[in-house]
């Protein structure tokens, strides 16, 4: 049995990112979460057995496949939470441990997964927070618990953690609370995120970024 696998749920590449749109065209917003998945697993396959991608978009699973990556085609009427499920079904007996990221997170590579790793052999439940209340990674065994992704779901997932008696440890780290929404988020990518894919293609975009005084910390502009 393997150690570790990752699973990464994606629901689709076209019309994703809508809160984007005043500042990508849907084309731009398309590479730009080609080159964030591309960040989050060429970071993951430095320590994980396998990476899986779960999802119905044909334009997805043929990248995923591009990028030697495992598909799972996820069932029909699903929603995100029933296809994470319908992954760990999929791994459990397969794999020790199971670690569930989103697509979105492009610093994951500027956090110490491999200290998470280790720490997971013997903690039973992993979780690191993202910016406003969700969650951007949760390690534990498969189907250690129900998940609930969506809205405020990291304490719905440290509480669903507590009640299984699993013990959750908490990782709070700025870059991997960072998934990608906003313009702003851009400014951080442009910050941060020296030898990411996303950052070079946000160059390409001639995407700059400032101090700024005002209602936000920085002003993110379009050359």
């Amino acid at each position: 049995m393997d150690n570790i696998y990752a699973i990464i749920p994606v629901s689709k590449f076209k019309n994703a990112k809508t809160r984007l749109s005043p500042f990508l065209t849907e084309e731009e917003r398309e590479k730009l979460l080609k080159a964030m998945l591309h960040d989050v697993t060429d970071t993951l396959k430095r320590y994980v057995d396998k990476i899986f991608i779960i999802s119905r978009d044909e334009d997805v699973l043929n990248y995923a496949e591009k990028l030697n990556l495992d598909i799972i085609l996820e069932d029909e009427n699903s929603n995100l939470n029933k296809a994470l499920v319908q992954a760990m079904k999929y791994c459990k007996g397969k794999t020790k441990k199971i670690i569930i990221v989103p697509s979105d997170v492009p610093l994951i590579g500027k956090t110490n997964v491999q200290m998470l790793i280790d720490a997971s052999k013997s903690l039973d439940f992993i979780i690191v927070p993202s910016k406003g209340g969700g969650t951007n990674m949760i390690i534990m065994k498969p189907m250690a618990i129900h998940t609930r992704f969506e809205g405020f779901s990291y304490k719905e997932h440290v509480q669903a953690a507590e009640r299984k008696k699993l013990n959750p440890q908490v990782h709070d780290s700025f870059f991997m609370a960072l998934d990608v929404n906003t313009a702003q988020d851009l400014g951080e990518i442009m910050i941060h995120g020296e030898k990411t894919h996303t950052r070079k293609y946000l160059k390409e975009l001639k995407v700059n970024v400032e101090p700024f005084r005002g209602n936000e910390r920085l002003k993110v502009t379009r050359g």
